[in-house]
């Protein structure tokens, strides 16, 4: 018989099921930027409602972001030791509960723990889906999958303020009363099942921290740390040299993420032609000269049209690693993703306190630097295709 035999539950039946379950890892892909993001447009309501500052409620950024990014330097290992369909599973009813907690919570301190439980579900989730949609995508086609889970990915990041702003419009709370039904939903749904052997040994973290993940790791650092990272000083120049409000500033940096929508598959189709070192190389030259015309440039409309086009360039960067590292021929492949992904979030978490200090003595040195290292580091550290 035909490998494309149905299996139980007939032949109708099979086939709407597989489909779902993509459907439902793409959404995977959405929620968990989306879940790390919606509190950023609505720290002041946060503040007022439990009783504290916005300064105070900016904290659960920090507490969702943090373990997010440790963990996930093991949480592929374990979760491909564990089995990737039951780990994700388990972590979206965690994500669910930790939502409802969010929802529920009467003071910062219980709301602090509860994103912390979110961003540590969502560790065990995002390198997990990664790797099993190059499970079950065809080598020939991993960077145009790769491609639209990025570009869900990107969506899940620019409409989190939006989304929680509008909640905010009601109660703020009601965003995570959302959040807590579509990782129920995601839990239910499940991951398509992989054909591919049983490993017959567990997954061990030393093969995922082999000398080829850990450079593609730092150009996912690098990428991810020298551009999307650098919206915060951006934000600063808008203030400080232009004058720009907080709504103007929140519209021009979110052209960034909408860049990253529309392209990331596009980006993904031509990476499975160019391959991807090729493509982390365009990224990272094509984002260091967008970077420094960011920095340097002294028209708003200029500087707004470079930001969106490095939007594009970080696609370039950052679906170029994850296919760079999906397709390699090595172990624990789950572990590997799981790696480079918590170095593309920690340059994100590096970035605000290594250059704010630059900042603050030369606005300009704060974009040159990052982008000499982008232009100089990225292209060499990536290794070269098999």
């Amino acid at each position: 018989m035909s490998k494309n035999t149905p299996e139980e539950g007939g032949s109708t039946q099979r086939p709407l099921r597989l489909r779902l379950q993509l459907i439902a890892l793409y959404a995977g892909g959405f929620l968990g930027p989306f879940g790390g993001g919606v509190v950023a447009s609505i720290l002041p309501e946060i503040g007022d409602d439990l009783g504290v500052g916005p300064s105070a409620a900016a904290s659960s950024l920090t507490a969702y972001l943090l373990p997010f990014a440790a963990l996930m330097l093991v949480s592929g290992t374990l979760g491909t030791r564990w089995g990737k369909v039951r780990t994700v599973r388990i972590a979206y009813g965690v994500y669910v509960f930790a939502s409802l907690a969010c929802f529920l919570a009467p003071t910062l301190e219980i709301f602090l723990a509860a994103r912390v439980l979110q961003g540590s579900a969502n560790a065990f989730t995002t390198p997990l889906l990664l790797a099993s949609l190059a499970a079950a995508t065809p080598q020939a086609r991993l960077g145009r999958a790769l491609g639209a889970f990025g570009a869900f990915q990107a969506a899940g990041q620019s409409s989190a303020p939006l989304i929680g702003g509008l909640a905010a419009e009601f109660d703020w709370r009601l965003a995570f009363l959302v959040i807590a039904v579509v990782a129920g939903i995601l839990g239910a749904v499940g991951l398509p099942k992989s054909e591919a052997p049983a490993a017959t040994t567990p997954a061990r973290l030393r093969d995922a921290l082999r000398p080829e993940v850990l450079r593609i790791g730092i150009a996912a650092l690098l990428g991810w740390g020298a551009l999307g990272g650098l919206s915060f000083l951006l934000a600063f120049r808008f203030e400080d040299e232009f004058g720009l409000s907080p709504t103007v500033r929140g519209l021009l940096l979110t052209v960034f993420g909408v860049a990253g929508i529309l392209s990331a598959r596009r980006i993904g189709i031509l990476i499975d032609r160019i391959g991807a070192r090729s493509s982390v190389m365009i990224g990272a030259l094509g984002g260091a000269v967008l970077v420094s015309v960011v920095g340097l440039a002294g028209l708003v409309p200029v500087i707004a049209i470079a930001w969106f086009v490095a939007g594009v360039a970080s696609q370039f960067v950052l679906v170029g690693v994850n296919a760079a590292v999906l397709g390699s021929a090595g172990p624990n492949r789950g572990g590997a993703v799981s790696v480079v992904q918590a170095m593309r979030f920690g340059g994100a978490a590096l970035a605000p306190l290594a250059l704010t200090p630059i900042y603050d003595s030369s606005p300009a040195a704060s974009f040159l630097i990052p982008a000499l290292l982008l232009a100089v580091v990225a292209p060499l550290i990536m290794p070269k295709q098999r």
